[in-house]
């Protein structure tokens, strides 16, 4: 037996933390928030997903953001996605680069490390 693929990731937030990880994932990352199954609802959190993309944010009383630790999401058009992280008032940091890929760094709503990479043509 063999691990086969990543079915999804899943990042902690704060209680109560639902409509701004909403404004991040779906405002300004475009995935869509699908309905968590109801037993787990009621514990808080929501999904987003995109064919495999699947990001899941949980709750956790005892939060403390990923600052090193981090899910690097494959974008198109990084130059458009840069400019509605900016005009949302999210702060970008760059990196050294990765061979192949523009990337940029942003921190969710609460303080996670986020990775964009964006191929780059050959």
């Amino acid at each position: 037996m063999s691990v086969q693929r990543l079915d999804h990731v899943q990042l902690a937030m704060p209680p109560g933390g639902e409509d701004r990880a909403r404004e991040f994932y779906y405002g300004i990352l475009g995935i869509p928030e699908i309905p968590k199954p109801a037993d787990m609802a009621r514990r808080g959190g929501c999904w987003f997903e995109r064919g495999e993309l699947k990001v899941h944010l949980g709750v956790e009383a005892e939060f403390r953001p990923a600052r090193k630790a981090h899910p690097g999401f494959i974008v198109s058009d990084l130059p458009a996605l840069v400019t509605r992280c900016r005009e949302a008032g999210y702060a970008l940091t760059e990196d050294q680069s990765l061979p192949g890929y523009a990337r940029i760094f942003v921190h969710d709503p609460f303080g996670n490390r986020i990775e964009l990479m964006e191929p780059m043509a050959r």
